[in-house]
């Protein structure tokens, strides 16, 4: 069990990789269901497409995930923010793949036993599986096929103890899952190579594309900017606001949403919980420097115990610390000193050791007891026998032993003392045996990680933080509020006269995980869904440093958002449209007393700048920026003539475009169209996924369980 032992300290996180894992699609979350679906599906997490996913499913899904992160990160908690993204991700998971299997099944895609075995541990590896840190060779830090197989049969063989089962358990939930993985990744890349091409480029596209950027010239230009004219000069009625908005309103839909105000208590120590934390050391800080048992001292007083296992080298240990520990001999005291909340001591209890970091071992298992045959197998191996051959004939661990014993690379912290004291002593190629009642052990050490110079450390530490009576404080501070607090009116009245921050937020979504920044605020978001417009909250405890009470100032269960909610934008719209009506106006008549464009920016008092290199292709026009109209005009107006007063994204230009020059390069069809068709393939996987999920009914009913 040496591999599945070994993978929880060899993984990265999983933050890039599983995005890409599925579909190659990562979005936000941007599909969530209406509130009239809210309190549908109590035993259903989603529906799509008529396919239910009961919360069972999902919790399986999500615990597999979970397994996966614990192995790639070697780690096996994750805080409140972790785990909503790990939800988020299985979510993502679940939708994409049933779509992906629903557009499959219609065009008769499937993935074979064949194709698949390939893929996982056949001669044609799929890159996600390549990319896995639990199959790389740790002295090379490449892919190893070795390592892999290592894996693969150490999850099917029959000699499991039982004490390993939860273990192995986890590594399958883990094969499975970049199984299932690597099965859509085949299946996405035989849809999409269906669908590319009837999404592929022709003829005249890719003359179109050739022409558009064909003839390339500078342009002259003068621009009178829409901020030249002061808001209170222009008008707008709310009926031609209203009417915009009628006109544009598909640019307003929505997914129902609240939106709140909170204000929030952050617990801090109180000047008595400073004062105990002094008291404290003044009491242990002489003790520490004097005792007789400073490990027993640090273990029952320390944030921070003592592990006689754990040796620091330079980029392990504390910042703080650092120059202290590697400048110091045995014996030697630091502090106390009180830094960033914290109180610190430390004593260096061995220095000058120079240790690697890992070791590469192999073993020969042998059944419990018998010590004669242990012994005569060590005395075979010392005298030259191979120490492989050895492992494959007589050792009870099938799966090291087809590797001729290789257990792999281990740190102190991964095994016991009785294994980690000798195996970090023993020179290359030594042997050293450990038995107990499970077994007895022969190893022998292959390979050690160059030695690093590294200390022993006892460091005495205690944070300043709250105590009950700082919790009690807040506390009753937030329920005080909030018991004023009857309706949004007093909520904000009493807020201002007692100095809170008042913070809004905009626009929650039933499945948000958190208000802002405040971890573990997800009951926030439930709340403000389950109640009214003016409704003021209890004290709710996010994060037991963190007290919340919040008021729901809006609710919105429209398709659209109202006509008062966009208005600002609506009108910052409108203002500029009618701002360049009046500066066409202008610039028309100053054109017609200066017809250069030298004599225009002389009478309107600006410069005249020159966007260079410009043609219909064009993303940006000179410093000017993203401006498609002008572009386009500059385009195709006739070289050195001024053209009239042009409606742009940030003014009104006057342009003079210069002569062009036509692009060396023969119109090559082929490479145009191989382009264009790059460009889409970057795209496609996107905007299909876009099409699909507006395509599919999708109900989330993950507000429900979480």
């Amino acid at each position: 069990m040496a591999t599945l032992q070994s993978i929880r300290n060899r993984g990265i996180l999983l933050a890039l990789v599983v995005g890409i894992a599925l579909l190659a699609f990562i979005v936000g979350d941007f599909l969530n269901s209406g509130s009239s679906f809210f309190n549908q599906a109590k035993q259903n997490v989603a529906d799509i497409n008529g396919e239910k996913i009961s919360i069972q499913t999902y919790q399986g899904l999500l615990d597999q995930m979970i397994s996966v992160y614990k192995i790639e990160s070697g780690r096996s908690d994750f805080n409140e923010n972790e785990n909503a993204q790990i939800r988020a991700q299985v979510w993502e998971n679940i939708v994409n793949e049933r779509i992906l299997n629903a557009e499959a099944m219609k065009m008769g895609l499937t993935v074979s036993k064949e194709e698949l075995k390939e893929k996982l541990i056949g001669k044609n590896i799929h890159p996600l599986i390549m990319q896995r840190q639990v199959f790389t060779d740790p002295q090379t830090g490449q892919f190893s096929q070795n390592e892999l197989i290592q894996f693969y049969n150490s999850l099917f063989g029959d000699d499991v103890p039982r004490e390993s089962q939860e273990q192995l358990q986890e590594a399958k939930s883990y094969w499975l899952f970049w199984e299932n993985t690597v099965r859509n990744a085949i299946l996405q890349d035989k849809y999409l190579a269906l669908i590319s091409k009837a999404v592929g480029s022709n003829s005249i596209e890719a003359k179109y594309n050739y022409d558009a950027r064909k003839m390339t010239g500078d342009v002259n230009y003068v621009v009178q900017p829409y901020t030249s004219i002061s808001d209170s000069l222009v008008q707008v009625s709310d009926a031609e606001l209203k009417a915009k908005y009628e006109k544009t309103k598909e640019q307003y839909k929505q997914e129902p949403n609240r939106s709140i105000n909170y204000v929030s208590f952050n617990v801090e120590p109180l000047e008595e919980d400073f004062e105990d934390a002094q008291e404290w050391m003044n009491k242990v800080s002489e003790e520490f420097r004097n005792s007789n048992d400073v490990i027993g001292l640090v273990n029952s007083e320390s944030d921070i115990s003592y592990d006689d296992r754990q040796s620091y080298s330079q980029q392990t240990v504390p910042a703080n610390l650092k120059e202290f520990a590697f400048s110091n001999g045995t014996g030697a005291i630091y502090g106390p000193v009180f830094e960033n909340n914290t109180h610190t001591m430390a004593k260096i209890m061995q220095s000058g050791i120079m240790e690697s970091d890992s070791v590469n071992l192999r073993h020969i298992v042998i059944e419990p007891g018998n010590e004669t045959k242990a012994d005569s197998l060590m005395n075979v191996i010392r005298g030259g026998a191979s120490f492989a051959d050895m492992a494959r004939q007589h050792s009870l661990a099938q799966q090291t032993a087809a590797m001729g014993g290789e257990v792999g690379w281990i740190t102190r912290n991964m095994v016991g003392k009785e294994i980690s004291d000798p195996a970090f002593s023993k020179g290359i190629n030594e042997i050293f045996k450990v038995s107990n009642p499970q077994g007895i052990q022969i190893f022998q050490v292959i390979e050690r990680s160059p030695a690093r110079q590294k200390v022993k450390l006892a460091i005495l530490e205690r944070r300043v933080t709250p105590s009950n009576q700082s919790y009690s404080k807040f506390f009753n501070e937030a329920k005080q509020f909030a018991a004023a607090s009857t309706d949004q009116k007093k909520f904000e009245d009493l807020a201002k006269e007692k100095g809170y921050v008042v913070r809004p937020v905009m626009n929650l979504n039933k499945n948000s995980e958190n208000i802002d920044m405040i971890p573990q605020s997800r009951q926030v978001v439930r709340w403000a869904f389950e109640n009214t417009k003016g409704k003021v909250s209890d004290v709710i405890d996010c994060d037991r440093n963190t007290y919340v009470v919040a008021t729901v100032t809006e609710i919105n269960e429209k398709k659209y958002r109202t006509f008062e909610q966009v208005k600002p934008q609506l009108q910052a719209e409108a203002l500029k449209d009618k701002k360049a009506e009046l500066i066409t106006k202008e610039l028309t008549e100053k054109l017609a007393q200066n017809p250069t464009l030298d004599g225009l920016a002389v009478a309107i008092g600006t410069e005249v700048k020159t966007a260079p290199a410009v043609n219909f292709a064009s993303f940006q026009f000179g410093d000017a920026g993203m401006e498609p109209y002008i572009i386009g005009k500059a385009s195709v107006a006739p070289e050195n003539n001024i053209t009239v007063p042009l409606k742009g994204s940030t003014g009104v230009y006057v342009i003079v475009p210069l002569a062009k020059e036509a692009d060396p390069i023969p119109f090559d069809a082929e490479l145009e169209a191989t382009q264009l068709d790059y460009r889409t393939t970057q795209t496609l996987p996107y905007l299909l996924l876009q099409k699909m999920r507006d395509k599919y009914k999708i109900v989330d009913n993950r507000s429900n369980f979480y």
